[in-house]
C-alpha cells in the first residue's frame, strides 16, 4: 500500500518487537486520544477505546459521533496511547498514525458485535498504519523509534544539551 499505509498484520510481521511494545503499551489502559480532522481542517481530539483483535487493530464509535463523521469524509487520524498517572508513562509514549477504513459489512459488524459485546449500531474502523512512533527516556536521552510502511526503522536519541540528535546504526 505504499505510502498509504499497510495492514497491522503486515506492520507486525516487519517489525515484531516493536508491534508487541505497541500493543503492550495500549493494552495498560482502556481508553486513549483520538485526533481526526473536522470539515474545517482544523484537528479534533477525542477518547476512544482502541482494540486489538483477529490480527488488526480496531477502532469503534457510538454511530453519528463526531470522530466517525471526521474519519468517513477524511480517513487520516493519529492515536494516542494513554500516557497513565504522573510522569512515568508507562513504558513510553506511543502513537499510531494512518488511515481508518471503515467496516460496512453487516456480518462482518455482527461477528465483531458479537465477539467484542460492542452494542450496535456503531461505526467500525480498520486502521492502516503510515507511521508508528514510539518515545521514551532513556537515561540522560530521549530517544524516538519510528516505523513507516516501506522503510526500516529509525531511532534517534536526544540529550539534554546542544549536541545534534544522533541516529542508532
Amino acid at each position: 500500500m505504499g505510502d498509504t499505509g499497510t495492514t497491522w498484520p503486515a506492520f507486525e510481521a516487519a517489525e515484531p518487537e516493536f508491534a508487541a511494545t505497541v500493543r503492550e503499551r495500549f493494552g495498560q489502559y482502556t481508553h486513549h486520544a483520538l485526533a481526526t480532522l473536522r470539515k474545517d481542517g482544523s484537528p479534533r481530539l477525542s477518547g476512544i477505546e482502541a482494540d486489538f483483535r483477529d490480527g488488526e487493530l480496531w477502532l469503534g464509535m457510538m454511530p453519528s459521533s463526531r470522530k466517525a463523521l471526521d474519519l468517513r469524509r477524511d480517513p487520516r487520524f493519529s492515536l494516542l496511547a494513554n500516557p497513565g498517572p504522573g510522569t512515568d508513562m508507562g513504558g513510553g509514549d506511543v502513537r499510531i498514525s494512518g488511515r481508518a477504513v471503515e467496516i460496512t459489512d453487516p456480518e462482518a459488524l455482527d461477528r465483531y458485535a458479537a465477539v467484542a459485546g460492542a452494542p450496535q449500531p456503531f461505526h467500525l474502523f480498520r486502521v492502516e498504519p503510515t507511521e508508528v512512533v514510539r518515545t521514551w527516556v532513556d537515561g540522560e536521552e530521549i530517544v524516538f523509534r519510528s516505523w513507516a510502511p516501506g522503510h526500516p526503522p529509525r531511532t534517534i536519541r536526544r540529550g539534554n544539551d546542544d549536541s545534534p540528535p544522533r541516529e542508532d546504526a
